[in-house]
This record gives structure tokens, C-alpha cells and sequence, in this order.
């Protein structure tokens, strides 16, 4: 899907480019790399350099760039699950008891800390990613199917 913008004078234009990935997830919390996604959608959008903009349409999942390391990512889980149990006294679960789908206060929490968007700067048609970073779905309150929205933007 492309969008053009131009100013009244008619000389800046920035074009749009908007689609979503889907992820499924088949843990309770998971972490999946999805940058070859991104990459093919950037491809895809003929823009050289701006902005590519990751939102998760999630309350209970969250994106982040970090490295491509399945340990790193074990260690990740590890931690953010002693900082924030998955079983813990939440008055969101007791509010939804009677819902064994909504025992998730910890994924809403650990959603505002970790958050569902990503900015990454495009130049030459690349994202400036570091040598060693990538981007990473995290699912917090899974098995679930999910969508990440991938709006890349400039000129």
C-alpha cells in the first residue's frame, strides 16, 4: 500500500508503505527474530531513506531490538519472569477469575516495560541496524497469533 503526501508548493514528499507480518507463537513467553520480515517489506516499499516504524497491536506482547541469540534470549525470558511472575497475586487476574485467558497481568505489565513499537532509522535502503542486532518479536502471553505492523517511511 503506498500514500504520497505533498505540501501545498508541491516539493516535499514523503511516500508510505504499510504492511503486516504475522507471528504465531506456541509458548507461554517466546522470543522470535522477525528482522528478514522487515527486510523483505523495506525491499518492498522502494523507500531509500527514513524510517521504519514496528507496532505490535498487542497489550500483551511487545517488540525490541536486540541480538540474534537463542541463549541471550532463554537468559531474557528468564529474567523478565523473576522480575514479573507469570503466576503472581494481580488484582487483573482475580478481576478475571472466572477466565483462565485472562490470567495475563503480568504480560500487560511487562508490555509497558518493554513496549510495542520500535523506530529504526533507513538509510540506502537498509536499516542501521548494529552488527549484531536484530529485531525481535516477544510474545508475553502466548500460544497466540499475532500481527506486527511494519510502516516504512521517506523518500
Amino acid at each position: 500500500m503506498y500514500h504520497y503526501t505533498v505540501n501545498n508548493e508541491g516539493w516535499l514528499r514523503v511516500k508510505f508503505h504499510i504492511k503486516n507480518i504475522s507471528v504465531k507463537t506456541d509458548r507461554k513467553l517466546q522470543i522470535l527474530d522477525v528482522t528478514s520480515d522487515v527486510s523483505k517489506i523495506v525491499g518492498e516499499s522502494g523507500v531509500s531513506d527514513g524510517l521504519v516504524n514496528l507496532w505490535v497491536p498487542h497489550s500483551t506482547a511487545a517488540v525490541a531490538v536486540n541480538e540474534h541469540d537463542t541463549d541471550l534470549w532463554e537468559d531474557i525470558l528468564s529474567t523478565i519472569g523473576r522480575l514479573v511472575p507469570v503466576k503472581g497475586n494481580y488484582r487483573h487476574n482475580a478481576k478475571y477469575g472466572w477466565s483462565s485467558r485472562e490470567q495475563n497481568a503480568h504480560a500487560h505489565i511487562l508490555d509497558c516495560m518493554i513496549k510495542p513499537d520500535v523506530n529504526i532509522p533507513l538509510q540506502g535502503g537498509r536499516m542501521q541496524l548494529g552488527t549484531w542486532q536484530s529485531i525481535l518479536f516477544i510474545e508475553l502471553d502466548g500460544p497466540r497469533s499475532r500481527s506486527i505492523r511494519v510502516q516504512v517511511m521517506g523518500e
